[in-house]
């Protein structure tokens, strides 16, 4: 991990600890998802608000003044909508995508829940994505919340990674392992 990224976690996280921490002893935790899923929608469709948090041209006062009006405008908590500002303040608004990343983990964890990458060739039915959390709780213990992706070149299987572990059922990568071991024969 290079430096800048890493300090950028850092900063991520210790905002995202006194968040929580905050919105746990205040019971406002469902507040807090509710706001996490708001900002996640909104630094993925703005790219106004992608600009704003990361341009170098805004002033403090500019982005403390912006941040708190689309934070009004959004009906943010005020833990959240105050968290910015002390953001815009200090000029760590670049790092909001890691704050409402690791939000998420920790609300997450919270819960007792972890989420699964998975990646299929043809999109899962709803049956499908049901019967993998299910086997996948069973193995892990938690709840599993599934966040499916296609990518037809896989041909068939599965590409499922749950915190640390990956396992790779794909036909690709059979095919692959297949084609290594025919390079070592001959």
């Amino acid at each position: 991990m290079s430096e800048p990224a890493s300090i950028s976690s850092g900063i991520a996280a210790r905002y995202a600890t006194a968040v929580f921490d905050l919105a746990k002893d205040g019971k406002k935790l469902k507040a807090l998802e509710g706001d996490v899923n708001t900002l996640a929608a909104a630094l993925a469709e703005s790219d106004d608000l992608k600009a704003l948090i990361n341009s170098p041209i805004y002033t403090r006062q500019e982005q403390g003044k912006a941040i708190t009006a689309i934070a009004t405008k959004m009906k943010l908590s005020p833990i959240v909508k105050n968290t910015l500002g002390l953001m815009a303040g200090n000029r760590r608004l670049f790092v909001l995508p890691q704050l409402v990343e690791n939000l998420r983990k920790l609300i997450a964890e919270e819960k007792g829940e972890v989420t699964a990458e998975v990646v299929s060739a043809k999109k899962l039915t709803k049956a499908q994505s049901d019967k993998l959390a299910k086997t996948l709780k069973a193995s892990v213990g938690k709840t599993v919340i599934i966040n499916p992706s296609v990518d037809e070149s896989l041909i068939g299987g599965l590409i499922v990674k749950v915190g640390s572990k990956m396992i790779d059922t794909s036909i690709k990568s059979k095919l692959g392992n297949l084609q290594n071991a025919m390079k070592e024969v001959g």
